[in-house]
C-alpha cells in the first residue's frame, strides 16, 4: 500500500518463463478497471485474488517520467469498490491477469502473464531509487526493456494490446 508515495519501477518484455519458474513465486489474480478520471492522471480499481482472500485497492497515479510516478494507493472494501466500478472507463477494456511474485536475490519481481499473449510477460521491478543497479535474474529470458516504451504500461495495454512480432 503506497499513501501518496512515489513508485520507481523498472519494466521488461520477457518470453513466457518456464512453468517451474513460476511455480517458485506466490500468484494472485488480477481484474484491473481503469476509470474516468482527472486529467493527466490514471485512476483505477483493482480486485486482487489469492487462494484464500480478496484485497480492493482504488490508485491514483501522476506520471513524473517514464521510470517515476506519484502513486496514491489505499485499499477499500467491497463495497466502495463496487461502487467505484460504476466510474470504469468505457474506452478501456477491464484488465485480467496472474501476478507472480518472486524473491530473488533480495529483490521482489513481479512477472505479470496475461491472456492475450501466449508468447511473452512482463516483468517489473520496483526500484528504491533511480540509480538502484541490480542484475536481471538468469530464469527470464529478455526481449528488451520497456520501462520508457508507453505502450506497455496496464492503462495502454487497457486501450490497445501490443501484437508485435518477437525477434
Amino acid at each position: 500500500m503506497n499513501i501518496g508515495g512515489f513508485e520507481i519501477e523498472r519494466k521488461f518484455l520477457i518470453a513466457m518463463p518456464a512453468p517451474e519458474v513460476i511455480e517458485r513465486g506466490e500468484t494472485s489474480h488480477i481484474t484491473q478497471t481503469y476509470l474516468v478520471g482527472e486529467p493527466c492522471t490514471t485512476e483505477r480499481v483493482r480486485c486482487r485474488a489469492w487462494q484464500d482472500h480478496t484485497e480492493y485497492t482504488h490508485t491514483i497515479k501522476r506520471k513524473l517520467s517514464n521510470m517515476r510516478r506519484l502513486e496514491d494507493e489505499h485499499q477499500v472494501d467491497g463495497d466502495t469498490y463496487r461502487q467505484l466500478l460504476l466510474r470504469a472507463d468505457p474506452d478501456r477494456r477491464v484488465m485480467e491477469k496472474d501476478r507472480c511474485v518472486l524473491v530473488i536475490d533480495g529483490l521482489i519481481w513481479e512477472l505479470d502473464i496475461f491472456p492475450f499473449w501466449k508468447d511473452r510477460a512482463l516483468l517489473e521491478l520496483e526500484l528504491t531509487g533511480e540509480e538502484q543497479r541490480f542484475t536481471l535474474p538468469d530464469c527470464f529470458t529478455l526481449i528488451r526493456e520497456v520501462t520508457e516504451d508507453p505502450r506497455y504500461t496496464n492503462a495502454a495495454l487497457s486501450r490497445e494490446i501490443v501484437t508485435e512480432q518477437l525477434p
